[in-house]
Protein backbone atom coordinates (compact mmCIF):
# COMPACT_ATOMS: atom_id res chain seq x y z
CA UNK A 1 0.00 0.00 0.00
CA UNK A 2 1.43 3.37 -0.85
CA UNK A 3 0.88 6.16 1.39
CA UNK A 4 0.19 10.15 0.30
CA UNK A 5 2.33 12.15 3.06
CA UNK A 6 2.00 16.10 2.78
CA UNK A 7 5.29 17.85 3.88
CA UNK A 8 3.95 21.74 4.95
CA UNK A 9 7.06 23.65 5.68
CA UNK A 10 8.05 27.49 4.75
CA UNK A 11 11.69 26.14 3.99
CA UNK A 12 12.04 24.97 1.00
CA UNK A 13 15.34 23.28 2.09
CA UNK A 14 13.99 21.26 4.70
CA UNK A 15 10.84 19.75 2.39
CA UNK A 16 13.56 19.17 0.46
CA UNK A 17 15.48 17.14 3.15
CA UNK A 18 12.53 15.23 4.44
CA UNK A 19 11.69 14.30 1.13
CA UNK A 20 14.66 12.97 0.75
CA UNK A 21 14.67 11.52 4.06
CA UNK A 22 11.27 9.92 3.37
CA UNK A 23 12.21 8.27 0.20
CA UNK A 24 15.71 6.68 2.14
CA UNK A 25 12.83 5.11 4.82
CA UNK A 26 11.88 2.61 2.96
CA UNK A 27 7.89 2.95 3.29
CA UNK A 28 6.16 2.34 0.27
CA UNK A 29 5.67 6.44 -0.77
CA UNK A 30 2.44 7.59 -3.75
CA UNK A 31 3.07 10.96 -3.36
CA UNK A 32 5.07 13.28 -0.95
CA UNK A 33 2.99 16.69 -1.23
CA UNK A 34 4.40 20.20 0.03
CA UNK A 35 2.98 23.13 1.34
CA UNK A 36 4.36 26.42 2.44
CA UNK A 37 2.13 27.25 5.45
CA UNK A 38 -0.66 25.40 7.08
CA UNK A 39 -3.20 27.61 4.89
CA UNK A 40 -1.62 25.53 2.30
CA UNK A 41 -1.52 22.20 3.64
CA UNK A 42 -5.46 22.62 3.84
CA UNK A 43 -5.91 23.24 0.90
CA UNK A 44 -3.73 19.91 0.00
CA UNK A 45 -5.76 17.90 2.45
CA UNK A 46 -8.94 19.23 1.00
CA UNK A 47 -8.36 18.45 -1.86
CA UNK A 48 -7.01 14.84 -1.76
CA UNK A 49 -6.25 11.79 0.43
CA UNK A 50 -3.24 12.37 2.60
CA UNK A 51 -2.03 9.45 5.18
CA UNK A 52 0.53 11.26 7.29
CA UNK A 53 1.40 15.03 7.55
CA UNK A 54 4.59 16.04 8.61
CA UNK A 55 4.62 20.07 9.69
CA UNK A 56 6.94 22.96 11.11
CA UNK A 57 5.32 25.40 13.64
CA UNK A 58 6.46 28.52 12.96
CA UNK A 59 5.23 29.65 9.52
CA UNK A 60 4.11 32.93 7.69
CA UNK A 61 0.05 32.94 7.29
CA UNK A 62 -1.20 29.69 9.12
CA UNK A 63 1.46 28.57 11.81
CA UNK A 64 1.37 24.95 12.65
CA UNK A 65 -0.38 25.21 15.77
CA UNK A 66 -3.43 26.85 14.44
CA UNK A 67 -2.95 24.13 11.72
CA UNK A 68 -3.06 21.01 13.66
CA UNK A 69 -5.94 22.91 15.52
CA UNK A 70 -7.66 23.14 12.50
CA UNK A 71 -7.12 19.40 11.08
CA UNK A 72 -8.42 18.23 14.36
CA UNK A 73 -11.44 20.01 14.37
CA UNK A 74 -12.75 18.78 11.40
CA UNK A 75 -14.59 15.21 11.44
CA UNK A 76 -13.05 13.96 8.48
CA UNK A 77 -9.54 15.40 8.54
CA UNK A 78 -9.20 15.07 12.69
CA UNK A 79 -7.82 11.02 11.78
CA UNK A 80 -4.89 11.78 10.03
CA UNK A 81 -1.50 11.54 11.65
CA UNK A 82 0.29 14.37 12.18
CA UNK A 83 4.54 14.71 13.11
CA UNK A 84 5.40 18.25 13.90
CA UNK A 85 9.66 19.02 13.29
CA UNK A 86 10.57 22.49 14.38
CA UNK A 87 12.95 24.14 15.44
CA UNK A 88 10.72 25.40 18.32
CA UNK A 89 11.38 23.46 21.28
CA UNK A 90 9.72 25.25 24.36
CA UNK A 91 7.69 22.62 26.43
CA UNK A 92 4.57 25.02 26.41
CA UNK A 93 4.52 24.57 22.45
CA UNK A 94 5.68 20.52 22.34
CA UNK A 95 2.66 19.69 24.91
CA UNK A 96 0.05 22.48 22.83
CA UNK A 97 1.11 20.44 19.48
CA UNK A 98 1.03 16.77 21.48
CA UNK A 99 -2.37 17.98 23.66
CA UNK A 100 -4.14 19.14 20.14
CA UNK A 101 -3.67 16.04 18.71
CA UNK A 102 -0.11 15.45 17.27
CA UNK A 103 1.29 12.38 16.85
CA UNK A 104 4.93 12.96 17.89
CA UNK A 105 7.13 15.89 17.97
CA UNK A 106 10.70 16.21 16.76
CA UNK A 107 13.11 19.18 17.25
CA UNK A 108 15.45 20.38 14.50
CA UNK A 109 18.05 19.27 13.76
CA UNK A 110 17.31 15.85 13.43
CA UNK A 111 19.16 12.29 12.56
CA UNK A 112 17.01 11.15 9.15
CA UNK A 113 16.72 7.61 11.04
CA UNK A 114 14.49 9.76 14.00
CA UNK A 115 12.28 10.90 11.05
CA UNK A 116 12.56 7.63 9.05
CA UNK A 117 11.58 5.65 12.30
CA UNK A 118 8.79 7.56 13.68
CA UNK A 119 6.81 7.83 10.14
CA UNK A 120 7.33 3.62 10.27
CA UNK A 121 5.60 3.12 13.44
CA UNK A 122 3.02 5.36 12.82
CA UNK A 123 1.80 3.76 9.62
CA UNK A 124 1.89 0.89 10.97
CA UNK A 125 4.85 -0.70 9.58
CA UNK A 126 6.87 -3.35 11.78
CA UNK A 127 10.46 -1.60 12.74
CA UNK A 128 11.51 -4.68 14.08
CA UNK A 129 12.11 -6.36 11.35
Amino acid sequence: MAFNILIVDDSPVMRKVIRRTINLSGIEVGDVIEAGNGREGLEEVEQQWIDLILTDINMPEMNGIDFIEALKTDEVMKSIPIIVISTEGRDTVVQEALSLGAADYITKPFQPEEIGQDILKILGYDIDE
